[in-house]
């Protein structure tokens, strides 16, 4: 034990008095000099620059949709289309009174943020960003054609749909007042946009079961029947909500018998869902970036959906040269953000970001994956506020793996918004949490990263056996 504490101090105060090319002997005292370790701390400098996201990737049935405008940001539009799941062979489970259907809806269902003050406000867990009271119009329109299993989001709707037409639209607010503060502070309460659809359209569905079920045999003969609906804002800006789900409503009328004989009218529907056995591809369109991307040498930006990251450049070809046939020990990364803006629906900093070699992004997310932390490395515990950080813990693991794998070559990374979904499990001793699910990040968000000298720098701290 007495050796062991020995040692460790030994460790400590090389640690304290080595920097730049100083080189520290551990143990010439206690040793055979064969074991004698010297410790190393040299410091570079990685580059920072924001880059333009095309697109992103974004298989989910959740989505994002309305519009607004950020100062600093620029203008973010959120829409989706989306197929509706069909079970084999379907059928009406009842006969309708005379063969017709009553009504048609369609509904956009978004979690309420449980707020009681009728105030417009910025809600900090992606229910709804922006000005909650501003007025919006959504409007479906028929997709005319399958869609593409093509989850990256800078699809073309005119490529799906005519939107010379459209099958309803409805006027709302994010916040709606009508709902009483009662009937709002319930579980069972979830807010929704209702769209009224033309009759006609669900006596189109109900005539087919009869005339050529052949269309319901399957998803996919149902998909050609039906292809889907392109939803999207048509009016309004200032206001994006976080879309839980989507479903297509077909009411009816059938008779029934009592229980002493008479008919009765009973009330019913046939309901149609988005889900993930069906595809919903979800589009972000970014404008007036041009201040965020032009040459800085203060910040980087991030911005979600889509829109920009940050890509550092770490010296991978340098930092190979000076550690030769050393060990890599530490090299912590942690990332520093500006204060946020002080309007009005000011962006807020995405909680977590991942590290990620930028020629790993599109294999990374298509493959489902999560953090390993030796190429690709999670923020540890999120955004830390108080300190407005981002803290990725101890990233040596990709240094040396670009050093073995391409030791000529510096290595670029993105960093990039992520949504996490965490799992847990137990032992006789604990429980421990870890990520069971990594994707883009799709609510609207927006930091601002720190490009100084000192926000730049890496220090590592290597060592190898002394001769």
């Amino acid at each position: 034990m007495r050796m062991k504490n020995i040692l460790g101090l030994c460790m400590g105060c090389a640690l304290l008095i080595g920097c730049g090319d100083d080189t520290s002997l551990v143990g010439p005292s206690i040793q055979p000099t064969g074991d004698q370790i010297a410790v190393y701390i040299d410091t570079f400098q990685m580059q920072a620059s924001t880059v333009l996201l095309d697109s992103i990737y974004v298989r989910t049935t959740t989505g994002q949709l309305g519009e607004m405008e950020d100062p600093l940001y620029g203008t973010i539009k959120s829409d989706f289309l989306c197929q509706f799941y069909c079970p084999a062979n379907f059928t009406f489970e009842h006969t309708p009174i005379d063969g017709k259907i009553d009504s048609v809806d369609f509904r956009i269902y978004y979690t309420d943020p449980k707020r009681t003050s009728t105030t417009a406000s910025y809600n900090h867990n992606g229910i709804f960003v922006g000005d909650s009271l501003v007025p919006m119009r959504a409007e479906i329109f028929q997709l005319t054609s399958t869609l593409d299993r093509n989850f990256y989001s800078n699809v073309d709707p005119s490529r799906y749909c005519d939107l010379k037409h459209s099958l309803g639209r409805k006027t709302y607010v994010a916040y709606d007042r009508s709902v009483s503060d009662s009937l709002r502070a319930t579980t069972s309460f979830v807010p929704k946009i209702l769209i009224r659809m033309p009759q006609s359209f669900g006596q189109k569905f109900y005539e087919e079961t009869i005339n050529n079920p052949s269309s319901f045999a399957s998803q996919d003969a149902f998909n050609k029947f039906f292809p889907g609906l392109y939803v999207t804002t048509t009016y309004g800006s200032g206001n994006i909500i976080s879309v839980s789900s989507a479903e297509l409503n077909i009411y009816y009328r059938y008779y029934t018998k009592g229980s002493s004989g008479q008919d009765s009218i009973v009330n019913t529907g046939e309901y149609f869902n988005v889900t993930k056995e069906v595809i919903q591809l979800n589009r972000f369109k970014n404008a007036n970036l041009a201040p965020i991307l032009a040459a800085n040498d203060t910040y980087t930006y991030i911005k979600t959906p889509a829109g920009v990251c940050t890509k550092f450049v770490l010296p991978t070809k340098e930092i190979a040269a000076k550690e030769s046939g050393r060990i890599f020990n530490d090299l912590p990364l942690t990332l520093k953000a500006m204060p946020q803006e002080n309007w009005k629906y000011a962006m807020t900093p995405p909680q977590y970001l991942l590290l990620i070699p930028a020629d790993s992004v599109k294999t990374f997310f298509e493959s489902n994956s999560v953090e390993d932390s030796q190429t690709k490395f999670l923020t540890s515990s999120g955004y830390d506020a108080s300190t407005r950080s981002y803290t990725f813990g101890n990233i040596s693991n990709l240094i040396q793996n670009q050093i073995d794998k391409h030791p000529d070559k510096d290595l670029e990374v993105y960093i990039i918004p992520v949504e996490r979904t965490t799992s847990t499990t137990s032992s006789y001793y604990s429980t421990s949490t870890y990520t069971s699910k990594l994707e883009n990040y799709i609510s609207p968000s927006g930091v601002k990263l720190l490009k100084s000298n000192d926000a730049m720098r890496l220090i590592i701290t290597s060592s190898k056996y002394a001769k």
